[in-house]
């Protein structure tokens, strides 16, 4: 008989806790991962990326060193052929190739969402990948640095100002984070030594962090306003220009730094699949099966899984439920080949974690709250053990950091055309069913 052929579509955190997981649970199948790059990127730790805490390379986990017994196809699928099973996909190069698959493991996650806003397409900056944290981290410098050469007053306080559209888990951590590295980069620019620098957040939501619990985006909030940032609620931006926005309330910002932290939308293939979706999302059962499709999975933010826990509900697009989802498709793909029973996903929230920079956190693991330096410390210890790899760096890194604070420099990697938010995502082009 055949060796029986997994093929895993993307490999954030549901699809690399996949490929894990079937390696251990599937030792007689031949498992293939489709993904663009060859690591596993921890995206919880992009902010501490972009403020220079953290080197990229730190939560860019190596795929063929953790994943020794899955073979990696370096490239994008193309095109999906569900009834035929066969994936066709796209090396970095160009060159086309055709995967047949026994089972299918949909894990593309997700990508930007781009709202119908003016300008924004064009001047805003996303943050969901290592390209977009390097641009920023380059782009912020840059700014302060420009300024603090201009003789011009009005050029220099846009170029001094940030401003931050969406103020969730991403948006929270990143104006947090950002408004840490503009208070240490002024200090390296004698220039702006008495220019202020102002840090901006708006959401239409009526608090930060809004799909957390009060007491922590009371806790955020204090202090993002001790350190001077403007907590903007129930308004957001209306228009967007090169060099000035202006917001829902008609009032007009003059900035060169608008960051899009509004959340995101399953990756397009599950619209070009033309399956049924709840919420733009793929339908699947509780045991993570596609509906109609006895051996297709989707996990992770492409997928409106049921939440037995909530009866009625989905589960939330968060790394938390990405992983479990993960883990569990691992142990009902291989249950699937031997022809047993699949499993239930349930799972309860175990807490959220935010990292405001500094000494600073919110926290409520196993729903205890806590902020300051207890949930600084919760925080990073969940991260560690969260991380796949390169733990001793990273702690390394933060040690280092605490001693002395990291010196920024632009490093001109990332060109701007490369992180336009407008961009669609490599995941895939067509499907056909």
């Amino acid at each position: 008989m055949s060796v029986p052929r997994v093929v895993i579509v993307g490999a954030g955190f549901a699809g690399y806790h996949a490929a894990r997981g079937l390696q251990k649970h599937a030792p007689d199948a031949e498992i293939v991962l489709i993904n663009p790059t060859d690591y596993f990127l921890y995206v919880p730790l992009l902010p501490e990326v972009a403020a220079g805490i953290l080197e990229p390379r730190r939560i860019c986990v190596s795929l063929p060193d953790r994943l020794p017994k899955v073979k990696l196809l370096l490239g994008t699928a193309t095109h999906i052929d569900i009834d035929g099973h066969r994936v066709e996909w796209a090396d970095p190069e160009g060159r086309l190739s055709v995967t047949d698959f026994d089972r299918l493991v949909l894990a593309a996650g997700s990508v930007n969402k781009l709202l119908p806003i003016p300008g924004v397409a064009e001047y805003a900056h996303g943050f969901r990948s290592i390209s977009e944290a390097l641009f920023l981290r380059d782009h912020i410098t840059r700014q302060l640095e420009l300024a603090a050469v201009t003789n011009d007053r009005d050029e220099r306080d846009a170029r001094c100002t940030f401003v931050v559209i969406g103020a969730g888990y991403t948006g929270t951590e990143v104006v947090a984070q950002g408004q840490l590295l503009t208070t240490r980069l002024v200090r390296q620019l004698p220039a702006l030594r008495n220019q202020p620098v102002r840090w901006l957040v708006a959401d239409l939501a009526d608090r930060l962090l809004p799909g957390l619990s009060p007491r922590m985006s009371k806790t955020a909030e204090r202090v993002l306003r001790k350190r001077g940032v403007e907590v903007r609620l129930g308004q957001s931006v209306g228009y967007a220009g090169p060099e000035c926005l202006q917001m829902t309330t008609g009032e007009q910002i003059t900035t060169r730094s608008l960051i899009w932290c509004v959340g995101v939308r399953p990756d397009p293939l599950v619209d070009a699949l033309s399956l049924p979706t709840d919420h733009g999302r793929l339908q699947v059962h509780e045991t993570l099966l596609v509906r109609g499709r006895a051996h297709v999975f989707a996990v992770g933010d492409c997928a409106a899984v049921p939440d037995v826990t909530r009866p009625g509900s989905i589960t939330g697009m968060t790394a938390q439920h990405a992983q479990r989802q993960g883990k569990l498709v691992a142990r009902n793909v291989a249950a699937s080949l031997r022809g047993e029973d699949l499993q239930t996903y349930k799972h309860h929230d175990l807490g959220f974690l935010v990292d405001l920079g500094g000494r600073q956190a919110a926290a409520n693991p196993l729903h205890i709250p806590l902020s300051g330096l207890a949930a600084k410390t919760v925080t990073r210890g969940y991260h560690l053990y969260s991380l796949p790899g390169n733990r001793t760096r990273t702690s390394t890194d933060w040690a280092v950091n605490t001693i002395m604070p990291p010196r920024a420099v632009q490093l001109g990697l990332i060109d701007a055309r490369r992180v336009r938010l407008d961009c669609t995502s490599p995941s895939i082009m067509s499907q056909e069913v």
